[in-house]
């Protein structure tokens, strides 16, 4: 197999903002693996807050490309040939093999897996501000999505306060998402009163590796589910002792193979699935959206959150995101019009 990589810059429609930064653009890696004259494309969103970025994970690309072989359905034999490491990378050509693969065979990824279609509707992320803003925000797309997540963790006091102004202006389903932010007292204060303002459930309010998790869980109101927490298979089991439920990125994962693995972990412990995302293209979210099926929650508003989708495809319908009924990953890069 032939394996190439570049570096794509994806513009946002507005800054987004959380907890810990702010950005405009989002850098990402995009894969094309060729067999027999076929063609699969990839994409993996590098996170910084693993030390990963779009430099590391070309390089990891570029380095890995022998690896492949000349089979493009040895999944398991390629994946264990691959360093373990630069995940966003790995996911990238594992979106790229599990399309090949879906060309070769003239199927849906999400069929050659044998689940079903459809998964739950998308959150749309209300990301961190002062409340009239997030409620302001909230109120410009009720009439578009049925959940919303709500980005917190200002370390100010107020995230009640934005919450509640967001609750004013929309019945939708609310969760939240804190990115670490809170402190254990923080958090065991401000859950209860969430929990009156109809918040179903909470991403990750404490740091990873928290020592007060297994506390927060037995006296939250709502359910916990962790992110930073959880990467890969070998996390799931300890995130049964801090939380009620997991959050799955394949940014994270490696890619959609270990992602059902989680999933089907998860369920065995009675763990709660949730599907998230970073910023991504078309691309990037058609690979989740194969798997969205297999999880209770799912967040894949990446591509939606862009001034412009370079790979359309995915088609955003009643509140989901719906994968192509189209061999692979069923999307195509948008050429330009030349004039």
């Amino acid at each position: 197999m032939d394996v190439t990589a570049r570096i794509a810059t994806l513009e946002l429609a507005e800054t987004f903002v959380i907890s810990r930064d702010s950005q405009d653009t989002a850098e990402v890696v995009q894969v094309e693996v060729e067999h027999d004259g076929v063609t699969g494309f990839g994409e993996g969103a590098p996170i910084e807050r693993y030390e990963e970025s779009a430099e590391s994970a070309l390089q990891y690309i570029e380095d890995a490309a022998d690896a492949l072989g000349d089979d493009p359905f040895a999944l398991d034999e390629i994946h264990s040939r691959l360093e373990p490491r630069e995940w966003a990378a790995r996911a990238a050509l594992d979106a790229a093999l599990h399309d090949l693969d879906g060309k070769l065979t003239g199927v849906p990824v999400w069929k050659l897996l044998g689940v079903r279609r459809l998964g739950p509707p998308t959150s749309w992320t209300i990301w961190l501000g002062d409340p009239d803003e997030m409620g302001y925000r909230a109120a410009k797309v009720a009439d578009r999505f049925l959940r919303l997540k709500l980005k917190l963790g200002a370390r100010d006091g107020r995230d009640v306060e934005r919450v509640r102004a967001v609750r004013e202006t929309t019945e939708a389903a609310l969760q939240i998402d804190v990115n670490e932010y809170w402190t254990l007292d923080e958090a065991l204060d401000t859950l209860p009163r969430l929990a009156e303002l109809g918040v179903e459930y909470c991403e990750q309010p404490l740091p990873a590796g928290d020592p007060g998790g297994p506390r927060l869980k037995a006296a939250s109101p709502i359910p916990i589910y962790v992110d930073e927490d959880c990467h890969r298979l070998d996390d799931v089991a300890a995130c049964a002792e801090r939380a009620h439920g997991i959050n799955i990125k394949l940014a994270k994962s490696g890619g959609i193979r270990e992602a059902v693995r989680m999933a089907h972990s998860a369920r065995a412990l009675g763990l709660g699935v949730m599907l998230g995302c970073m910023i991504e293209s078309g691309l990037g979210i058609s690979a989740a959206a194969q798997v969205a099926s297999l999880c209770d929650h799912v967040d894949l508003d990446g591509n939606l959150l862009l001034a412009h989708d370079p790979w359309p495809g995915v088609a955003f319908r009643d509140g989901v995101q719906v994968p192509a009924d189209e061999p692979g990953l069923g999307v195509r890069e948008e050429v330009p019009d030349p004039r």
